[in-house]
């Protein structure tokens, strides 16, 4: 039996698909090519270009490739902020979330226009008004750019992606704040759906580029489509997307040590999808892997203190919780109609004392028998942490790295970076 007070752990790593797209400028141009958008536009018009509030791999880079080839066909494109009530829900913070990854007018050489003011376009067939970022609507055509993911609230054939972004993402404030409170309702499935079949049909939509990230949160997949083929060409790919995603490889787990969460991770601070919890008006749900306690040791820089997701956490860290932007992340919550994943768990000083409190709250444990998995966050799963007692039950496409030590806390009680580690 183990005399230290802790499980030691060993690091395992996971193997995925590595399908990635070498070339982003090449293969951004050639869908584009593949689309003959000259039929559909004229010189001197207008593009909005959609930039969400998500981490998604390359995303500068992807949209600086669409503003060059619109202004090379004589269009004048330029960027709207795209993310409902994220940054804050003003004008200056959604364009502060962009800058942080690194989009901004220098880099993509043209206007980034932000504004919360929104026009509304009429009702779906359920009723439900759809909302649209004004500027958007004001341009010619608009350009629809998204992941195309699980999502974390629901399932359904369609979920995160460019369907979401025209109804959630592009209704700005009152558009994601109208629809969730619609959501217990009609449910947020059927509601995204129904708002992104009106905008399809009203709006002057020009095309959608829908993005797919391997496990490794690299472009697997980029796939430009026409507005026609919006809806079936989305399925298909979050059929991927879920093929490609990474998960934690145990059914169960005593112990989930999540050392960030944030929204650049996932629009619930992280993955419920991987996490196996949820906490919903919707109604709450655990699935595989079914984890008894979550420990989350911080928020990252990118989120900008909005901690969404903290609430899904049985404990957490004191800095964790100071880290929080409360109005940002009651904003966020509330508009989500989400209050319970803004809850603050119970917090300690130390990840010393956070991990022995998450641990005693087990009740019985030992920790040779306990299962402990450590990740850097939801999107970074290639490499991750497992206590010894889980190591006797790796799957097939995971390999052992080296013996399972003993967690190493620094002077002042906190987990040591050790290697190999991070991605």
């Amino acid at each position: 039996m183990s005399t230290s007070p802790f499980p030691s752990l060993a690091w395992v790593e996971q193997r995925f698909d590595p399908t990635c797209i070498t070339n982003i400028e090449e293969e951004v141009t050639t869908q584009l090519d593949a689309l003959s958008l000259s039929d559909r536009i004229q010189p001197g018009q207008s593009v909005a270009i959609t930039a969400g509030s998500r981490g998604i791999d390359h995303l500068d880079r992807i949209l600086a490739v669409l503003c060059r080839k619109l202004t090379s066909l004589g269009l004048k494109p330029f960027i709207v902020p795209a993310m409902g009530s994220h940054g804050g829900a003003t004008a200056q913070g959604q364009m502060q979330v962009l800058e942080s990854y690194g989009i901004t007018e220098q880099v993509l050489g043209v206007p980034i226009r932000s504004s919360m003011d929104t026009d509304c376009l009429g009702s779906t067939d359920l009723g439900t008004p759809v909302y649209m970022d004004r500027l958007a609507q004001q341009a010619d055509h608009i350009l629809v750019v998204n992941r195309i993911k699980a999502h974390t609230k629901f399932k359904g054939k369609i979920e995160s992606g460019l369907m979401k972004m025209m109804a959630i993402g592009l209704g700005k404030h009152n558009g994601a704040s109208c629809l969730h409170g619609l959501a217990p309702a009609h449910s947020m499935g059927r509601i995204i759906e129904h708002t992104a079949r009106y905008v399809l049909d009203q709006a002057q939509i020009l095309m959608g580029l829908g993005i797919v990230e391997n496990a490794f949160g690299q472009c697997a997949q980029i796939q430009a489509m026409l507005p026609k083929d919006v809806e079936e060409k989305e399925k298909e790919l979050l059929i991927r997307a879920k093929e490609l995603s990474a998960k934690i490889p145990f059914p169960e787990l005593d112990l989930l040590i999540v050392d960030r969460i944030g929204k650049d991770i996932s629009g619930t601070g992280m993955d419920t999808n991987v996490t196996g919890r949820n906490r919903d008006i919707l109604g709450d749900f655990s699935t595989t892997p079914r984890v008894k306690r979550v420990l989350v040791r911080d928020l990252t820089p990118a989120t900008h203190g909005n901690a969404l997701g903290l609430g899904l956490a049985d404990f957490c860290t004191t800095r964790a919780v100071q880290a929080m932007d409360k109005k940002k992340t009651y904003t966020n919550a509330m508009t989500a109609v989400s209050p319970e994943k803004a809850a603050v768990p119970m917090h300690f000083d130390t990840d010393r004392e956070t991990i022995r409190a998450a641990l005693d709250s087990l009740g019985q444990w030992d920790p040779d028998s306990v299962q402990v998995v450590r990740i850097q966050d939801t999107l970074h799963l290639t490499r991750v942490q497992v206590s010894k007692a889980l190591l006797a039950h790796l799957p097939a496409h995971c390999s052992q790295l080296g013996q399972a030590q003993e967690m190493h806390f620094d002077e002042n009680g906190n987990l040591t970076e050790e290697q190999p580690g991070g991605e």
